[in-house]
């Protein structure tokens, strides 16, 4: 979770600040047989008929959710409202979005039932990541935590020789307050936390580590780097033979070891305990051959050179990002991670998935855009700590895609659905 022993304390202190561990620990605790049997049905029409889409449409409503831009209404054609966002505007590229859920999340920030809107035109994907929900929420629901945040913009500079960088590295090492200050006058958001140098010959890369508030803050870490390194040039009294805002360390839309070791964005685990009678019931297998699979899997992942081991943890996260307005390039770094599943002592599926790298932000970039600015209202995930809220609910949205896809491949159900819900019918 963190580098060091000041950084876990960091993090400690950072949760402490709204409530204890031991009252977090109680909170996303899941829930038990009787609070689930109370829980309401939650249950609407999945017909792709016009009265099935409007039965949809009339569900959401009675909850309160609002769906007016989502389902059509309004005008998308209007150039300035882009502006931001994209260049030579001639249209809107029209992806259907799904409804799934709800899914039950017991989180540090996201704690309740949500409706989860998916956008893609991969069919039977919003199905699978639906029946994983719902054997998850029979379950007592997922247990989400976002554990860390940080995003880095990591600028190179080069020097005549290692000495010069030795010296240029005890120059930027006392001068973190100073870069502080100079993060804290540049936005209003940003916080610089961490400073760490690596060193190839006459070169070094400085890695600036900050948390950006609901923002996933990529621009905002450039901006507050950029005055940063102006500062240095001007002050340090070696002129460097070049340097660059960004070296290609950061991990930025890519995937990497580096990325996968710490944290890029936001780091959430998330897990879940599924009795073996759900396992029949909602997935149609069981815990051993459901954990026998994942075992083959995750063996397959390593032999293939993967980064991390999972299944299709991108399906999920790019489903939502198109639906909510993030930066569907982040995909890249985003859905690297680890997903175990293993068989506890009383025959029940143990599933926990843990993405270290996912640049998530609820502010910014196309947050704004009417659509994605509904579906985030959709989950609630408007207002302070709302980033955090939004990973954790993407991270279990993640898991159970997981359980689902890995069901189907344990039951040797995976072609059979692709057939039946992902093909176009003849005359459609």
């Amino acid at each position: 979770m963190a580098r060091s022993s000041k950084q876990s304390q960091r993090l400690i202190n950072a949760f402490e600040e709204k409530k204890s561990i031991e009252a977090y620990a109680q909170q996303i605790a899941p829930l038990s047989p009787a609070e689930v049997a109370a829980l309401p049905i939650g249950k609407y029409n999945p017909s792709n008929s016009v009265e099935g889409y409007q039965e949809r449409l009339n569900y959401l409503k009675d909850l309160g959710i609002n769906t007016t831009t989502i389902s059509g209404e309004g005008d998308f054609h209007h150039p300035e409202k882009y502006t931001g966002n994209i260049e030579n505007f001639i249209g809107t590229a029209q992806i259907p979005i799904g409804l799934a859920g709800p899914i039950l999340i017991r989180g540090t920030e996201a704690n309740g039932d949500y409706h989860i809107p998916l956008a893609t035109t991969e069919g039977a994907l919003v199905a699978s990541y639906n029946r994983g929900m719902k054997a998850c929420r029979q379950s007592g629901g997922i247990t989400s935590v976002c554990l860390s945040e940080g995003v880095q913009r990591c600028p190179l500079f080069k020097f005549k020789n290692i000495g010069e960088v030795g010296l240029f590295v005890k120059f930027v090492q006392s001068h973190l307050d100073a870069f502080k200050e100079i993060v804290s006058q540049t936005s209003s958001y940003a916080q610089l936390h961490e400073l760490s140098p690596t060193i190839e010959g006459n070169s070094v890369i400085l890695t600036f580590e900050y948390t950006t508030g609901e923002a996933a803050g990529q621009n905002m870490v450039t901006i507050c780097t950029d005055q940063i390194c102006r500062y240095i040039l001007e002050h340090f009294p070696i002129k460097p033979q070049e340097w660059v805002i960004e070296s290609n360390f950061s991990g930025d839309k890519k995937a990497t070891a580096v990325s996968f070791g710490n944290v890029r964005g936001k780091k959430v685990s998330a897990e879940v305990y599924i009795p073996e009678v759900i396992c029949h019931e909602v997935l149609k297998t069981s815990p051993k051959l459901i954990a026998n699979y994942w075992q083959s899997s995750t063996l397959g992942a390593l032999q293939s050179g993967s980064i991390g081991a999972q299944g299709h943890i991108a399906n999920g996260l790019t489903a939502i990002f198109l639906a909510c307005g993030q930066d569907v390039a982040c995909i890249s770094e985003s859905s690297i991670g680890l997903t175990r599943m293993q068989v506890t002592e009383d025959g029940a599926l143990y599933v926990a998935v843990t993405i270290p790298s996912l640049i998530v932000g609820t502010v910014g970039g196309g947050t704004g855009l009417s659509t994605q600015r509904e579906c985030l209202e959709m989950l609630h995930c408007t207002g302070e700590r709302s980033a955090r809220k939004f990973a954790e609910i993407c991270c279990a949205v993640a898991l159970s895609g997981e359980i689902s896809i890995a069901a189907a491949m344990s039951a040797n159900h995976f072609t059979s659905a692709h057939k039946n819900l992902g093909r176009k019918q003849s005359g459609s």
